[in-house]
């Protein structure tokens, strides 16, 4: 049996791939000129036309999409088909201003399924697994979007939805789960909660888990295997390019971008201009087959790398790193730029530590300031207050030697910080809104 789902496509030779990929980008730039306002305006006040598109390097001309792009063309603007072609409308939960909205046509659906199909194949999930999928269902695309992927596999689905972590235990269990779907923070929330009933998930079928809808440093993938015993995979996807599936990690841990559907670029996010492969900076896609809301050079605010290089298991597809974290979410903190997911890479290296934290920005002069609470693992309380001291200290100046400034860590009572069911809230802003 193959160990890709789409081998053609997988494994293509890489000119082969970027001649297929400029003809997508052409193609896709005369559909959103002729059906979009929007498009059609922005191009026109650069002086392009689609058929201006002659390289890769090209692209950079064209305009780049962000948020507030669709939020002001809510709910439809930005839709280049009639709504009757529209089958499914997904939407982002609009916390910080309009929801985004994400419009499916037949043929965008069956790309997306595909997408995921691969997704989860890549994971080693086969016809004959159980998946429980504990991501939240509806408005939501993660919870759609796992589902089709396993049922074009062919596999037994367990729609249980986020929430409710010890009946998802019993579920485990009782069914014979081999494949988990949700958060990766809420893997360890259900391995917290198996642990505290007694339960060895270890001993049961669950062997792999696909997790995303939120950045996880490595060292929280090592952290969720070794507490569940299984093999953990990552879906990386966006509401904007049609939900998970936009990229995969392989047997190799590496995230593969799936090329035929999504042309990845990296630009300095400060200045929007293209920086060349290797580099770290923003993502940037642009949808190259879907048919009811094809963005353009759609600016993600994901920081990452994007390498061209050999994988081990036998892809050409672009490797993308992890996302260190959102351009959105940095924190400048006395002047340094720092991302949660540094503080949280500081604390996995610790084996006494949870990964239960949280980052309080406050107000100190004209500088904000930042102290991180933590909890350590519950053994580690009954060494007493001195012991914990000690270890907020070590933690205190590894992070200092990481991030170059000083951030007061308090270890916190066990338990006190939330568990998530969802997407985990690391920051707490506390300073004054003017």
């Amino acid at each position: 049996m193959s160990e890709y789902w789409d081998e053609k496509n997988e494994t293509m030779p890489i000119e082969e791939r970027q001649a297929d990929q400029l003809k997508s980008l052409q193609e896709i730039l005369k559909w959103v000129y002729e059906r979009i306002p929007f498009y059609r305006n922005a191009f026109d006040e650069k002086g392009l036309k689609p058929e201006d598109l002659k390289s890769f390097a090209d692209l950079t001309n064209y305009p780049t999409t962000d948020k507030n792009d669709l939020r002001d063309n809510y709910p439809f603007g930005l839709c280049a088909v009639p709504i009757e072609d529209v089958i499914r409308i997904h939407a982002s939960s609009g916390t910080t201003g309009k929801p985004v909205t994400g419009p499916y046509t037949p043929q965008d659906l069956e790309d997306w399924t595909e997408c995921m199909a691969r997704n989860l194949w890549a994971a080693g999930l086969r016809k004959n697994d159980i998946c429980q999928n504990a991501y939240g269902y509806g408005l939501f695309t993660g919870g759609l979007g796992f589902h089709q992927g396993a049922v074009r596999l062919g596999c037994t689905m367990v729609p249980t939805s986020a929430g409710l972590t010890e009946r998802q235990l019993t579920l485990m269990r009782d069914f014979g789960t081999t494949g988990l779907f949700c958060t990766p923070t809420y893997a360890l929330t259900i391995a917290e909660r198996a642990e505290k009933m007694g339960l060895n998930i270890k001993t049961w079928p669950l062997k792999a888990g696909v997790f995303g809808a939120e950045p996880w440093s490595e060292a929280m993938r090592l952290e969720i295997e070794n507490r569940m015993g299984i093999v953990a995979h990552e879906a990386y996807g966006l509401t904007e390019m049609g939900g998970p599936g936009v990229a995969f990690t392989c047997s190799e841990h590496r995230l593969h971008i799936n090329e035929d559907h999504f042309f990845p670029e990296i630009i300095d996010p400060e200045t929007g201009n293209p920086l060349p492969e290797g580099k770290q900076g923003e993502l940037v896609f642009t949808a190259l087959r879907r048919q009811a809301m094809p963005l353009v050079r759609f600016r993600t605010r994901d920081i990452s790398t994007l390498k061209r290089e050999k994988c081990a298991c036998g892809r050409t597809l672009i490797v993308m790193e992890k996302i260190t974290g959102r351009f959105d979410d940095m924190l400048i903190i006395s002047g340094v730029n720092v991302f949660p997911s540094q503080v949280e890479s500081v604390i996995m290296e610790f084996e006494e530590m949870e990964v239960h934290y949280l980052l309080r920005v406050r107000q100190k002069g004209y500088l904000s300031s930042l102290a991180v609470e933590v909890e350590a693992k519950e053994e580690v309380y009954g060494g007493g207050q001195e012991a914990l001291d000690n270890l907020s200290e070590k933690l205190y100046k590894r992070i200092q030697q990481v991030i170059g400034i000083h951030v007061p860590v308090t270890i916190v009572p066990y338990n006190t910080i939330a568990r998530s069911e969802g997407k985990a809230q690391r920051v707490i802003d506390e300073r004054e809104k003017k």
